[in-house]
């Protein structure tokens, strides 16, 4: 079995179980192509995430008080709360608030009811970095999700 890294390399062999590329995101995990449970679409993720973000930094801003933009910790602050909002939610409810109001959610890919807090803080933890929810795969999971062995869906038609 190929390891989760390697369908980000070029050259490595990637696709289906049988070999072969294509078909729609989501297809060798078993996913729909539209609808409920399909693969949520980046727009949807990137806004979720904007949600969630503006929604840190809102919280922040009242712990930190009436000078929170002039406080230097305020964007570590900001990031804490981010922190807290998203690995949380996303390890009990399996959805944050921005997920929520988007209509999209993160399950797990193997047979866990709910994700679990070590892969939630691993998940949480690898989108702080940036880096990782910009490289995606064939099926749109970023190595965030390929790495906390999760996907995002959408629970909404």
């Amino acid at each position: 079995m190929a390891r989760w890294i390697e369908s980000f390399i070029p050259g490595a062999a990637g696709g289906t179980a049988d070999g072969s590329t294509g078909g729609h995101p989501g297809q060798r995990l078993g996913l729909p192509a539209q609808g409920v449970s399909s693969v949520a679409r980046f727009g949807s993720r990137a806004a979720a995430l904007l949600v969630d973000w503006l929604l840190a930094y809102g919280i922040a801003a009242l712990l930190t008080g009436p000078d929170a933009l002039s406080n230097p910790s305020f964007g570590w602050n900001v990031l804490g709360v981010w922190f807290l909002l998203t690995a949380v939610p996303v390890a009990v409810f399996g959805a944050t608030a921005g997920m929520t109001a988007l209509g999209i959610r993160v399950a797990s890919i193997d047979s866990s009811a709910v994700v679990g807090v070590p892969r939630a803080l691993l998940r949480t933890a690898l989108i702080a970095l940036v880096l990782p929810p910009i490289f995606r795969d064939e099926d749109g999971r970023g190595w965030h999700d390929r790495a906390a062995r999760t996907v995002v869906v959408r629970t909404r038609a």
